[in-house]
């Protein structure tokens, strides 16, 4: 099983306002890359500094996307799909700051772990925070790298509970 987890934290309501990226990469069925960006927004606006803690003074130094993509997209697009916990936010945000950038998004499929934690393993409520305390995940949450790390786990548990479920 090759894949890799993403999580993506906003600056503010605008899709294009990502702040900060965590991705993992899964290689044969295990954790081979961890890695974490802060993301220079295009505006200083912050509306979700309550959530993820990021403020424009941490981030005002930082590359914005387009300068980080030539890094990230390797990650982004060598695995067999995208897997992220509310997948349809986080595939907004990849494909509004592609569009922002002028970078033209990858097409590559997205798995939401959401979804696989309600269907594959029958966890509700399947929020991020819940289904981490359910299968002993440690999580800091809203810290991108540890969502996407905690992401990553889930769906490499349910892959290993039945490797014949549809993911």
């Amino acid at each position: 099983m090759n894949f890799t987890a993403i999580d993506f934290e906003t600056a503010n309501h605008k899709r294009h306002s990502a702040c900060a990226v965590g991705i993992v990469r899964v290689e044969n069925g295990n954790i081979a890359v961890k890695k974490a960006f802060l993301i220079r927004p295009p505006e200083s606006y912050f509306r979700f500094t309550h959530i993820h803690g990021i403020t424009w003074k941490d981030v005002r130094d930082a590359p914005t996307f387009r300068d980080l993509w030539p890094e990230i997209e390797p990650l982004i697009t060598a695995g067999d799909f995208l897997a992220a916990h509310n997948a349809p936010f986080d595939r907004s945000v990849l494909c509004e700051t592609c569009r922002f950038y002028g970078i033209r998004p990858p097409s590559v499929e997205f798995k939401c772990a959401v979804q696989i934690a309600r269907r594959v393993l029958g966890i509700r409520p399947a929020g991020l925070s819940n289904v981490c305390r359910e299968l002993g995940i440690l999580l800091d949450h809203h810290q991108a790298l540890s969502d996407a790390l905690a992401c990553a786990k889930i769906v490499l548990h349910a892959a290993r509970l039945d490797a014949n479920v549809s993911l």
